[in-house]
């Protein structure tokens, strides 16, 4: 699985309804994952050292860790 994954560092890997992983602010300490859809990208900069920040469809924030493919 660790194969098919994309940094998340880069806007261009991700697009609205990318499967991907993120960490939600309140889990940035333990590292926790989410997985979930992209329903909106909202960071505007090509790249972001901790990952690019987006809206999940749940409506959950937080920034991508891995694109999964």
């Amino acid at each position: 699985m660790e194969d098919n994954k994309i940094s998340g560092r880069f806007r261009k890997n991700i697009q609205i309804g990318s499967e991907v992983e993120v960490v939600q602010k309140n889990h940035q300490r333990s590292g926790e994952l989410t997985e979930g859809f992209v329903k909106r990208i909202l960071t505007n900069s090509p790249n972001h050292p901790h990952g690019i920040k987006v809206q999940l469809e749940t409506g959950e924030v937080g920034r991508v860790k891995n694109v999964l493919l």
